[in-house]
């Protein structure tokens, strides 16, 4: 315990329960030596000073770990590794707290608009932040002057302008979502008084009309070769082919599979909960061979602490995966399988287009898929061409 003081200083207490809680977020021994290290130098800096780390100021680590970056000393940690060292103090009471900025008019408004989209719209949390980053940037940009935030002398015009900016970076879908981002904007400044007149009236419309386009149908062998891609003996594998499952077998959108938690799955009815969009829940039959993939992937996982959720990082700190790394893990298994590149959505394309095949009828597809409206399964009509052909009237004056 002499050696360890000496060379951890006043932190020396703290070594242990720094290891355990490394341990226990799935960091690897070599890791943790690593970030042990980092406590160590923290502990003498802080001795050599003739402090008792009792309170240490957030502003600490930063200059400790420049000093020794500035005299080319190794083991210095980057962000990461300064931002876990700094969780571990702050949960164990020893980070002094940073008196918090004042909020921004803007700041302000921000929040109040987040929690009107989640109260009054009730919109999921990654639908929010796309709504609060599109009014950040509008307001930033057309309604900031000289350091003020001045909504009521907002006009049309710098409505149109905004619009035209987005329209010529992004495509037509997406210059549509952001159309809808204003106007909600918009409303909730007028309904909040900011606004006296309803600008979202001046919001234009966004050409590009629904149905005008054909789905691309990724083929079955296609998602067959991605799925066997996965080496399901490793836990990576095991947890992408069991995502890659869940998509191409259940049409489930890759944030409904990072919210899937362990209490939604029904091993003895063979069902499973799918938290939709709009908070929807829906219940849903859970093939076997879906069910064998999850199975095979929690037996690998094993029991993690702190979440319900099903899937997992697997690198550390292990943590529930985001909406956005399902798409990733389709992207790789594409490569890995050596095919043109698509993504998760395209995986649902297939599977209506399988049904369709199937003699399915749109109803029936659209209860799969999980559509409020009819209208957004109608567009699978198109994807059977053959089909088509033997209906479609001759043009006239020509042959068929």
């Amino acid at each position: 315990m002499g050696t360890t003081r000496r060379k951890s200083g006043v932190l020396a207490a703290e070594i242990e329960p720094y290891r355990q809680w490394l341990l226990e977020q799935g960091f690897t021994p070599a890791t943790v030596r690593a970030l042990l290290r980092n406590l160590s130098q923290l502990g003498v800096w802080l001795q050599e000073r003739g402090m008792t780390g009792t309170v240490i100021d957030a502003e600490w680590l930063d200059e400790l770990f420049a000093q020794r970056r500035a005299l080319g000393r190794g083991g210095v940690p980057g962000r990461l590794g300064v931002s876990r060292l700094r969780a571990f103090l702050d949960e164990r009471g020893r980070l002094a707290l940073m008196r918090p900025e004042q909020p921004t008019a803007l700041e302000r408004l921000l929040a109040e608009f987040r929690g009107w989209l989640f109260q009054e719209r009730n919109l999921s949390a990654s639908t929010v932040l796309r709504y609060e980053n599109t009014a950040r940037r509008f307001l930033t940009e057309q309604a900031l002057r000289d350091g003020a935030l001045r909504v009521s002398a907002l006009t049309g015009a710098d409505v149109n302008a905004f619009l035209l900016r987005e329209c010529a970076r992004v495509s037509a879908g997406s210059a549509k979502g952001r159309v809808a981002e204003l106007r909600s904007l918009l409303r909730f400044c007028y309904l909040r008084q900011l606004l006296p007149l309803r600008l979202g009236a001046a919001v234009p419309p966004v050409g590009g009309w629904r149905l005008a386009s054909i789905p691309v149908i990724v083929s079955a062998a296609d998602v067959a070769a991605v799925i066997d891609s996965c080496d399901p003996t490793t836990l990576q594998g095991a947890r992408n082919r069991a995502i890659m499952l869940l998509v191409a077998r259940l049409g489930l959108r890759s944030i409904e599979v990072a919210r899937l938690e362990l209490d939604d799955i029904d091993w003895r009815r063979g069902e499973l909960t799918v938290r939709g969009k709009a908070r929807r829940q829906d219940r849903l039959p859970l093939p076997r061979e879906v069910g064998e993939a999850l199975s095979a992937y929690l037996v690998q996982r094993g029991e993690l602490v702190g979440s319900r959720r099903v899937f997992f990082t697997c690198r550390a700190p292990r943590q529930p995966i985001r909406p956005d790394l399902v798409n990733d893990v389709v992207e790789r298994a594409c490569l890995a399988a050596g095919i043109t590149r698509f993504g998760p959505h395209r995986m649902r394309h297939a599977l209506a287009g399988q049904l369709l095949r199937q003699g399915a009828g749109l109803r029936t597809i659209g209860q799969v898929l999980r559509h409020q409206d009819l209208a957004t399964t109608a567009r699978y009509a198109k994807v059977d061409l053959d089909t088509l052909r033997g209906i479609a009237l001759p043009w006239p004056g020509a042959s068929r």
